[in-house]
């Protein structure tokens, strides 16, 4: 089953449970991704709709800090439950250690295909490949750290 036809029958689960607050946000999110399967005249599959969650995911954690600057945790409280309920429907993510191994042996393969060292001025090529290989696997926070501390030192 992929992860999109998961996310309908979670939809119809929370309708049956009259889980009003899962199925606001199941709806938000398939909506997305019907909003990208329009625009972009495709099929989204499971690696498609993993960057539309970690999308939404991001906005919910931006939203939550403001609303916490703002001291409106009413705001907060709401925005925490709906990151909880799109953080499901996430794979399980590398460690830390794991997605600085993944980027130290990236920029090696990329040192040796330059035939020189890689430095920080190669961050957006070593970005470029990392993004491919960990889209989905990683928070991309974590792995620009790693990035940046691969190419330091």
């Amino acid at each position: 089953m992929s992860l999109k036809d998961q996310i309908t029958e979670d939809m119809k689960t929370a309708m049956r449970t009259k889980d009003s607050e899962r199925l606001g946000t199941i709806r938000l999110l398939l909506s997305a991704c019907k909003q990208k399967e329009v625009d972009e005249r495709v099929v989204l599959d499971d690696t498609a709709v993993v960057a539309i969650v970690d999308k939404l995911i991001k906005q919910r954690k931006d939203s939550i800090e403001a609303f916490q600057q703002a001291q409106r945790t009413d705001l907060a409280d709401k925005e925490e439950a709906e990151l909880k309920v799109l953080q499901a429907y996430l794979p399980q993510r590398m460690a830390a250690e794991e997605v600085l191994a993944e980027v130290k042996s990236i920029v090696a393969e990329l040192a040796a295909e330059l035939g020189r060292g890689v430095g920080p001025g190669d961050m957006g090529k070593v970005m470029g490949v990392v993004k491919t290989r960990l889209s989905g696997k990683a928070e991309m926070s974590t792995v620009s750290a790693a990035v940046k501390a691969a190419l330091a030192g």
